[in-house]
């Protein structure tokens, strides 16, 4: 059992962590940027160090300075939560040379995994329903003619890109070659990777995603499915488990195909195989992240149980611990990403937060990494908490959202808890007609 852990994160996330880590009798060292030495998760944290200035390159991406924060402090593991380096297979194999176990996936794994175009190839060679696209494109005339061949619309999309970002919707030659050079140097400032390819575009796809498990014993579960269709510019806002867009069959299919493949290439930790789903209700690959989600909460509340937690386990080397042998959700469960930002032009909202009271009751839950009188930097992602509540079904889970929305206040900045809740009361939602367009189409 490790005996110190440390968080190479911040916020909420930072704090999710935390809580785990300390319920599990586990110590706990948070590293943190200049700006962020009274954050809640440094102040909660058995031990703190500062690793750099404000800008996450030189401190929360500062990979010889996290590593030395390990060192000095005698931590046994690193938990790089999303974001940052989560994703980084160098970080991880660091960590290893270093005699620091990272809790996620191995290096070979997350490196699978990252590139988007291997990755695709990979979700084929394993069975798994892949989406129409292209290989790299190395120019700009290749671009077209790729493009051209798949037919527009498409999507160019970063091959190092993650999280939505990178993604831009192609409709003629003429926008392809006024965007092309721009996507290219985007990746590269964003990713370090300018690599680019197409898919086929789906025009009102919903966006669904299963969460698995893998233990170093050969175990892989699949806890559920989430529907994430609800975004803006390719950002999830909302989330949702289960999907009610799937049958009993579907589901029990998808998942007895997400075990066997994951199965096949020996996955360890927590990670997520996303999906978008057509008008004829058909599911293909679209990526999958090594690493736990923003969104992972909804599954936890209606699987009962705590997938961080579990990260752990693993990474000591045990085998998971499910709280029942045939798991199956229990209800229903909506997330709400509160961000600082305008609710209407989405413009970045930092500043001081004056007041702050977060909803209760019975089924909701906050993860949230701020407190009154705390200023949101502007030099990070501009979430500011995580709305979660669960009821018996979704009615029951939408009338606790527009309950607990209604009853938050954060004063000081402005945030997205208007558009929340024009998109919980509209009718579209509450029927479940939704798609990734749900904001363009109805205009909540």
């Amino acid at each position: 059992m490790f005996e110190k852990v440390l968080i190479a994160n911040r916020g909420e996330i930072a704090l999710r962590v935390l809580r785990s880590c300390h319920e599990r009798g586990v110590r706990t060292v948070a590293v943190h940027s200049e700006i962020d030495t009274e954050a809640l998760h440094t102040r909660l944290a058995d031990e703190a160090i500062c690793i750099g200035p404000d800008d996450p390159r030189r401190s929360y991406l500062n990979i010889p300075a996290i590593i030395a924060a390990a060192e000095i402090t005698g931590a046994d593991a690193i938990h790089p939560g999303y974001g940052f380096l989560a994703e980084n297979p160098e970080f991880a194999e660091t960590c290893a040379q270093c005699g620091l176990k990272f809790i996620g996936p191995t290096p070979g794994q997350i490196r699978q995994w990252g590139d988007k175009v291997k990755s695709r190839a990979l979700a084929r060679s394993l069975g798994l329903p892949v989406l129409e696209g292209t290989e790299l494109a190395t120019n700009m005339d290749d671009a077209v003619d790729k493009a051209t061949a798949l037919g527009f619309p498409v999507v160019l999309k970063a091959s190092g890109g993650g999280g939505g970002r990178g993604m831009h919707v192609i409709q003629t030659e003429e926008q392809l070659r006024a965007v092309f050079q721009a996507a290219r140097s985007e990746a590269r400032a964003a990713f370090g990777n300018e690599e680019l390819y197409f898919e086929k575009l789906i025009e009102r796809p919903r966006h669904v995603e299963f969460q698995i498990l893998g233990d170093e014993h050969g175990n892989i579960h699949v806890l559920g499915e989430r529907d994430c269709s609800i975004q803006r510019r390719h950002q999830k806002i909302i989330e949702e488990a289960p999907s009610i867009a799937l049958s009993d069959e579907l589901r029990s299919d998808m998942a007895s195909t997400i075990r066997r493949a994951m199965k096949e290439t020996g996955y360890v930790s927590a990670g997520t195989l996303e999906f978008l789903m057509d008008e004829t209700g058909s599911l293909t690959f679209l990526e999958m992240n090594p690493r736990i989600q923003v969104e992972h909460p909804v599954t936890e509340l209606v699987m009962g149980i705590d997938l961080v937690a579990e990260q752990i386990r693993i990474a000591e080397g045990l085998p998971i611990e499910l709280p029942a042998p045939n798991l199956a959700p229990r209800g229903h469960a909506i997330e709400c990403r509160i961000n600082a930002e305008d609710p209407d032009t989405f413009a970045p909202s930092p500043g001081t937060i004056t007041e702050f009271h977060m909803a209760g009751g019975t089924g909701v839950r906050v993860d949230s990494g701020v407190y009154g009188g705390w200023r949101v930097p502007p030099h990070y992602d501009p979430l500011v908490a995580k709305l979660i509540v669960h009821g018996p079904t979704r009615a029951h889970a939408i009338a606790k959202m527009r309950r607990s929305l209604a009853e938050t206040i954060i004063g000081g900045i402005r945030t997205n808890i208007p558009l929340h809740r024009r998109i919980l009361e509209h009718p579209a939602f509450e029927e479940g007609r939704i798609s990734t367009r749900f904001l363009d189409e109805f205009s909540p």
